[in-house]
């Protein structure tokens, strides 16, 4: 998401450098404007149509809550027309906070303690007007629920355990960027509930925030408070690929025209293990009653909503889900730079990793970096994604004043440039600018050249540049396996033969052929180790091949016992 992250506020979680940092998001419609509230921001954003956020500032804990926090893991709710929020605690002592007009930062304590001390709290507001509160963060622990009086926010009853993860059956719930770490237990946290059709969705976070596989998943009941069963489709929301990974601890809402979406967490993890950042897809519940997230092309543009249904879900990325059928146009394509920090160099920033980037010596204005397509490509859309080196001491938490600014240059040769997006006057953070074309232009180079950064280097993670290439799509996958483990059905290697003419692939997953609703991205690769299966059913695969210019036929459907 295209928006003005703060620093991570906790000093000793950036010792290995000063960084942004956010997770744990919550968006709620409300009086027509779209409230994000995230950990650690210092604030919150509103939006009318889910693309330009502004930022209010506003500090919500007391002097006794003496935690880096701002607040972690919030919960976001409405009752009738007043906004409420709490963060996350382990203390009585925390208070409701609730508005009735956030746009401007009004707000008082609904309570002054809550009395349920929840980490990672959630509430949800039933139809015949009970409230309940969900929480839990461990790898010890389940979740819990229990309801709230709505008036006085005190707790109802006695907690009930919800759910424990089952790393035994399924194989996503285990710990490991590559569900294979034995040394600690996996985490379950970030509770969420939705209710479809008289039946309740509760979703969740794990195996491990810090790991690409980081997902939610999602369990049915007829009740509130249980008995909750895992659905057969889990995780519902997964990105184990791509250039921005993880799609988990998150929340699933309705937007203005009742399309469903679901905001969750991308995974960084250089600085820190909680260097992390926000992503929103559509979602959205099957005939069946089956809760899903379209992750596929997942951080390539998409259209904004405009009407109803228009999450619709089609089980190929193209056409499938608001996909404007744009392509990267230079993944490893040649770079050429001002100059180079150490080892940061210049393929970091078009090599479609997060994790990487390209950092010139200094952050002064002039340095530049220029990319080239191959050839002359019609450019529709630019992504900068700048990456954090060097940044100053000072930056914890949410910095005012500060600003980014830019030119980016076209050019056919090379040699004569024209000027094609001028942000020279710009006064806005914008760590992650997303930058559309009125018109479509066609061009080989683009040279995005530094005119201010707000602290540090002028680095970057991804220059990245969508659009059509002129030349053909791939060809179709000829031969596409899927072996499965004997002993462990959680897990699969899956082997194919190579395209010679492209450079990604699409795998999709489901629990059968019309629901292949997990998609992973793979790079420059033919084969992928699949380690998020149920043990007791069987899944149907299949796959596509990915180039600049589109994506070919997908392979027949193949299923897996």
């Amino acid at each position: 998401m295209n928006l003005d992250y703060g620093y991570t506020p906790i000093p000793n979680f950036s010792e290995w450098g000063r960084h942004r940092a956010t997770a744990d998001p919550v968006i709620t419609y409300f009086k027509g404007d779209y409230y994000l509230f995230s950990t650690n921001q210092w604030g919150y954003w509103w939006s009318s149509d889910l693309n330009n956020w502004k930022f209010v500032p506003r500090l919500f804990l007391k002097p006794w809550n003496k935690v880096y926090d701002e607040l972690c893991a919030p919960a976001v709710f409405v009752l009738g027309d007043t906004l409420l929020v709490i963060g996350s605690t382990h203390q009585k002592n925390f208070p409701i906070w609730m508005s009735t007009n956030p746009r401007v930062d009004e707000w008082k304590e609904a309570v002054d303690s809550f009395e349920v001390g929840a980490w990672d709290p959630g509430f949800f507001l039933d139809d015949d007007g009970k409230l309940y509160c969900y929480w839990g963060s461990s790898n010890l622990y389940p979740l819990y629920g229990q309801e709230i009086n709505r008036k006085t926010f005190k707790p109802i009853g006695e907690k009930k355990e919800l759910l424990h993860l089952q790393p035994e059956k399924w194989g996503w719930h285990r710990f490991g960027e590559y569900n294979d770490n034995t040394f600690l237990d996996p985490f379950m946290e970030g509770a969420w509930v939705n209710k479809h059709n008289g039946k309740y969705y509760l979703q969740y976070g794990a195996p491990g925030t810090e790991f690409s596989g980081y997902a939610d998943g999602v369990a049915v009941s007829d009740n509130p408070l249980g008995p909750f069963k895992e659905q057969i489709h889990n995780p519902f929301s997964f990105k184990p690929g791509g250039y921005a990974r993880g799609a988990g601890h998150g929340s699933t809402f309705s937007d203005k025209w009742n399309n469903l979406w679901h905001v969750s967490t991308i995974v960084v993890n250089v600085k820190n293990n909680f260097e992390r950042l926000l992503g929103l897809w559509p979602s959205g519940f099957d005939k069946d009653g089956i809760l899903y997230c379209n992750t596929a092309f997942g951080d390539y543009p998409h259209y904004l909503p405009t009407k109803e249904s228009y999450a619709s879900y089609t089980p190929s990325g193209i056409g499938g889900a608001g996909f404007t059928g744009w392509m990267l146009l230079n993944y490893n394509k040649p770079v050429q730079v001002s100059s180079i920090l150490g080892g940061y160099q210049p393929n970091n920033a078009v090599d479609e990793n997060i994790k990487t980037y390209w950092s010139a010596a200094t952050g002064s204005k002039g340095e530049w970096i220029q990319t080239d397509l191959g050839a002359i490509s019609t450019v529709n859309a630019i992504q900068l994604n700048y990456a954090d080196q060097d940044v100053d001491s000072s930056f914890l938490g949410k910095m005012k004043h500060t600003y980014h600014q830019y030119k980016i240059y076209q050019s056919n040769d090379g040699k004569n440039w024209t000027l094609l997006v001028d942000k020279s006057q710009n006064k806005t953070d914008v760590p992650h600018d997303y930058i559309e074309l009125p018109k479509s232009v066609r061009a080989r180079y683009l040279k995005l050249e530094n005119i201010h950064m707000p602290t540090g280097k002028f680095a970057i993670s991804g220059f990245r540049v969508f659009g059509k290439g002129a030349g053909s799509v791939p060809d179709k996958v000829k031969q596409f396996f899927v072996l499965r483990g004997e002993k462990d059905k959680r897990s699969a290697w899956l082997k194919w033969s190579p395209v010679n003419n492209a450079w990604a692939y699409n795998i999709y997953c489901g629990i059968a052929p019309d629901k292949l609703y997990t998609s992973i991205m793979v790079h420059n690769a033919n084969e992928y180790y699949f380690k998020a299966m149920d043990k007791d059913q069987p899944y149907y695969f299949c796959i596509e091949a990915i180039n600049e210019n589109g994506v070919s036929v997908r392979s027949e459907v193949m299923k897996s016992e």
